[in-house]
């Protein structure tokens, strides 16, 4: 029998069919949330390195290019921060709930702060998690659905167990509310076999960077069109600006000097405390990128891609990637303005130790 793609949570949100985008910090900016929207999925604007008050502007340039429901994407994780960035990370969730966007999806950290003021404007919340038990507790604090990620994600990865354990324990777990599934899904096979479990929809985030609306380097996406499942690593080696925070990335010339080098822990690694290039933060502001630093390389990197942490997901998909590198243009500068920089604080991929990605 054939599936139904337009599950209960497409028609709840008002969309054609169960695709998230994932939001991949400055890489799901406008151009990326907006052209998911239109094809009928979901979109998600990265939103981590704004602050509130640039907030507005960055939804204000989604809906300047789609009149379809899309989301905002914040990490929520506030281990160690101070008061005061605690209260900056809750400025920057108001901020999206005021505008009103469909959801607000949250990643690490608990939603139960955001739900109520969330509903109170009509606004869903949606929260990332990595097990069974996050997501009973998610449940509980009244989130519209969840998304259970697996280990085979790219990017930051909550999850500890691949997402085909994972999917059909937390559907079974928090049921009625709705799960969609995130992490190395690249393919209809996939989202197919995610609908057959139980989700309601899937959230894809490295398909969609080789893009041509991903604001990413045109070597990164490269890469991600050339490697394969196994070219990816579970690792915490980049922990600049996001400490104690797993992620899968591509092997490249940083993690192969680390491992020459007998993988040596933080303060003995090849290269710390140099920089591999500038780079631009979401706020605009132009930075040095600290060697071992989170993030995703926007286009206008000036270093070696290969020094830069270019995450992917564990994913058996043949199917080819979602734009052609060959309509990449050589230096593509994003279409939207971006705000004027802004105070930089510990909780930016923002810079988050002293940054973002929730890729699926």
């Amino acid at each position: 029998m054939a599936q139904r793609l337009d599950t209960p949570l497409c028609r709840e949100l008002g969309i054609g069919y169960p695709i998230f985008c994932a939001g991949m910090g400055t890489a799901a900016g406008p151009d990326l949330a907006a052209a998911v929207s239109n094809a009928g999925g979901f979109g998600v604007v990265g939103a981590s390195s704004f602050l509130a008050d640039a907030m507005p502007a960055l939804i204000a340039q989604v809906r300047e290019r789609t009149t379809r429901p899309f989301g905002v994407n914040i990490i929520i994780d506030d281990r160690d921060f101070s008061d005061e960035d605690k209260a900056i990370t809750r400025q920057q969730v108001s901020a999206a709930i005021a505008a009103r966007v469909a959801a607000v999806i949250l990643f690490w950290g608990d939603p139960a702060p955001y739900v109520e003021e969330a509903h109170r404007h009509g606004v869903r919340i949606i929260i990332q998690v990595g097990s069974v038990d996050e997501a009973r507790a998610a449940a509980a604090s009244g989130v519209d659905a969840v998304i259970a990620q697996g280990v085979e994600a790219g990017g930051h990865v909550r999850g500890t167990t691949s997402i085909w354990t994972l999917l059909p324990a937390v559907v079974e777990a928090i049921k009625p509310v709705p799960v969609l599934a995130s992490g190395g899904i690249g393919d209809g096979a996939g989202l197919a076999r995610t609908i057959g479990l139980g989700a309601q929809g899937v959230s894809l985030g490295t398909r969609f960077v080789a893009s041509n609306e991903a604001w990413c380097h045109p070597a990164y996406k490269q890469r991600i069109v050339d490697s394969t499942a196994s070219d990816t690593v579970l690792n915490e080696l980049y922990d600049v600006w996001w400490p104690n925070a797993p992620h899968r990335t591509l092997r490249n010339k940083t993690f192969a000097e680390w491992e020459a080098a007998g993988r040596p822990p933080a303060g003995q690694r090849p290269g710390e405390g140099t920089s591999i290039g500038k780079k631009r933060m979401g706020s605009g502001e132009l930075v040095d990128w600290p060697r071992y630093a989170i993030g995703a390389a926007p286009p206008d990197f000036d270093g070696d891609i290969e020094y830069a942490p270019n995450r992917a997901a564990w994913s058996t998909t043949s199917s080819p990637p979602a734009t052609s590198s060959e309509t990449w243009p050589g230096t593509p500068t994003p279409s939207w303005p971006l705000p004027p920089a802004r105070r930089r604080r510990k909780a930016d991929f923002r810079s988050r130790s002293s940054s973002s990605s929730a890729v699926g």
